[in-house]
């Protein structure tokens, strides 16, 4: 039998979106290197409504990887590039390691009047996660779009693989073409019937589920919308995969990944290995430090609040 966590969401409203977040969660460390997880989202938008306006603000020491499940939203950075991200498409932002590296950017709703496709919906659903680099590979900065991914059908669902390699359990083969700096795994689920799904398993993997649409079930728990199964390598040791019993129409990112070597501290929109590169990475965002560069963008920019006293490093 597994040991299965299931791990409630923080509910939080960001520029009037609602936001389910399931890492970082009450000490619980990082899933392999996916450090960070919210679930924007779903949103309906009026039509005087501007929908998710994020203004500009940095990251340092990890990708953000944004993978659109319904809507569309305009992406512009330091690097000068824009990109609008549609539905079943990944985004990955690498904003490079080191105090000598940083990148900034913004992110904003697009409908079919204000740059988006013809037939962008006036909503939002995305999985926002973060990806902790490993600090002790020198790694530059880089933004990466990727329209097409793997996907297939298995029994009642469809599968993406948004990153990582995978072997299905009839033996099929599947890589995605998203960049990476260690080795992880992520797939979306969506079931087209009732039905149940078995997920391969990676030894020396941890693991999470994120339901995005529904309710799932497995090793006789159920894990709700916006609530995260967690399980670690130790509780799937005996066990090459895991299986799911869902209804149609439920939704689910499957993620996982081997560990980092090193420690991740995450503080607002920094990631590090140690509290003085979050300290002057505070100081030099909120200075200007040219190592974040400029996004040509109106949005206003969001300064970085103080680390707060007590904070371990």
């Amino acid at each position: 039998m597994m040991t299965i966590k299931t791990l409630e969401p923080r509910l939080a409203s960001v520029g009037g979106i609602p936001i389910a977040r399931l890492l970082p969660n009450k000490g619980n460390q990082p899933i392999g290197a996916w450090c960070f997880l919210d679930h924007a989202g779903p949103a309906e938008f009026g039509d005087d409504e501007l929908g998710m306006q994020v203004g500009r603000h940095p990251h340092i020491n990890l990708q953000t990887f944004s993978w659109m499940l319904n809507g569309e939203v305009l992406h512009k950075d330091s690097l000068g590039n824009e990109q609008v991200i549609t539905k079943n498409q990944v985004n990955v932002m690498t904003a490079g390691t080191g105090l000598t590296q940083g990148i900034s950017h913004t992110e904003q709703s697009v409908f079919p009047d204000t740059g988006g496709s013809p037939d962008a919906a006036r909503g939002l659903s995305m999985v926002q996660l973060w990806i902790a680099l490993p600090t002790d590979q020198k790694i530059e900065r880089s933004f990466h779009h990727y329209p097409k991914l793997p996907t297939w059908r298995e029994g009642g669902a469809e599968m993406i693989l948004t990153t990582g390699s995978y072997v299905s359990v009839t033996g099929e083969h599947y890589q995605a073409p998203t960049i990476q700096y260690s080795k992880m795994i992520g797939i979306d689920v969506r079931f087209l019937e009732d039905s149940d799904v078995t997920l391969n398993l990676e030894h020396g993997f941890e693991y999470g589920i994120l339901v995005t649409e529904g309710q799932i079930e497995s090793e006789g728990k159920v894990c709700e919308k916006d609530q995260l199964f967690r399980f670690h390598d130790s509780d799937v040791a005996n066990n090459r995969s895991i299986r799911l019993s869902a209804k149609k129409g439920t939704r689910l990112m499957f993620i996982g990944g081997e560990p980092l070597n090193n420690k991740v501290l995450l503080w607002w929109n920094f990631v590090a290995d140690n509290k003085q590169e979050l300290e002057q990475s505070i100081i030099d965002w909120n200075n200007g430090h040219e190592r974040f560069g400029e996004v040509d963008s109106m949005m206003k920019r969001l300064p970085s609040p103080e680390l707060p006293k007590g904070f371990k490093g």
